[in-house]
């Protein structure tokens, strides 16, 4: 902790750019995924990207290290989807915990090779299942599953990142703030039972449209307001929108946030194939628009983006300070 808050008042921090876009560079098929020892699995497993974490652990590392030779200063692991409510989709729930430690690895190792310093952030996506929306339109009051299971479900994930060695939690993509709370106290209860030193939180939420608002409704004061009492080392926004998208709602985070602040966009808006066009030098210059007017601490990009973005990002801000923290005045 003491080692990235000291980074943080020196400099904006960059993080990594996309896990999937890199991953489709690499055209793998279904064999690729099954690897040798899911040759037999019974369902189909193409697309689960998590489970190359196990399978094909050299292509992740491989991305890992490509974002680190671009600058990031901050890499995730590749645990989006490595719950046991996720994993459920291809019938892996009892793969979640391996997942998670052998994501962390796969990260710890890139930093190892690249011999960069460099914190590896243990991805904790949002899930497929929601605990403030129904899925079913005729039964409003219907949830697939209890804030207990996504605790639990999360607890394991959690274990698996701090067993494999993850150097901060990145609860992200968050569009239920119910889910992420199931996720802080899954945290917060972990760390509490094994009496273990806490790792950082960051806390990283999604703006959905033009209104400003989370899927699930709120405003992002109110979301902020909802997670702060987790005292995260920063919160921030990530994918749904572009950088020129997004701006408005940092500026207003930055203007908020008691801790420090992150924004990892997307790269523009997808196009009619949902593929993302904004190149490098577009989002980055974007990017260096927030560092000069002193909106964030940590910065990188989500979906669409690549290792030449966080080239582009990285040299854009490195001249600029970092956001200050506000003075927090206490009246007796």
């Amino acid at each position: 902790m003491h080692s990235i808050e000291k980074a943080l008042q020196e400099r904006i921090l960059i993080i990594d750019g996309a896990m999937g876009t890199m991953i489709q560079r690499h055209k793998l098929q279904e064999a690729d995924y099954r690897g040798q020892r899911f040759k037999d699995w019974h369902t189909d497993v193409k697309g689960n990207n998590d489970l190359l974490s196990i399978t094909q652990p050299a292509i992740i590392t491989g991305i890992h290290k490509q974002y680190l030779e671009a600058g990031a200063d901050i890499i995730e692991t590749n645990t989006f989807s490595s719950t046991s409510i996720a994993q459920a989709d291809y019938d892996m729930q009892s793969l979640a915990y391996e997942l998670n430690v052998a994501a962390a690895q796969c990260a710890k190792e890139a930093i190892q090779q690249s011999g960069k310093k460099a914190w590896v952030a243990g991805a904790i996506g949002p899930l497929n299942k929601t605990l403030s929306l129904s899925p079913d339109v005729n039964n409003p009051g219907f949830r697939a599953v209890t804030f207990d299971e996504v605790a639990a479900a999360y607890t394991e994930q959690i274990k698996g990142l701090v067993d494999g060695g993850a150097d901060l939690l990145l609860v992200e993509t968050i569009f239920d703030t119910l889910n992420a709370k199931a996720a802080i106290y899954a945290i917060k209860n972990y760390f509490r039972k094994n009496n273990l030193p806490e790792l950082p939180i960051m806390i990283s939420g999604t703006i959905t449209d033009a209104s400003g608002r989370t899927l699930s409704g709120q405003t992002l004061e109110a979301f902020y307001t909802s997670v702060a009492h987790a005292n995260p080392l920063s919160i921030g926004l990530n994918c749904a929108l572009g950088a020129s998208e997004m701006r408005p709602h940092i500026e207003e985070l930055s203007q908020i946030a008691t801790c420090y602040t992150s924004a990892y966009p997307n790269a523009g808006l997808p196009n009619a194939f949902g593929e993302y066009d904004e190149t490098p030098d577009q989002t980055a210059h974007i990017i260096e628009e927030w560092a000069k007017e002193g909106f964030v601490n940590i910065v990188g990009g989500c979906c669409g983006t690549t290792p030449d973005h966080i080239k582009h990002i990285a040299e854009e801000v490195k001249n600029y300070k970092p956001r200050a923290l506000p003075i927090m005045e206490v009246t007796l």
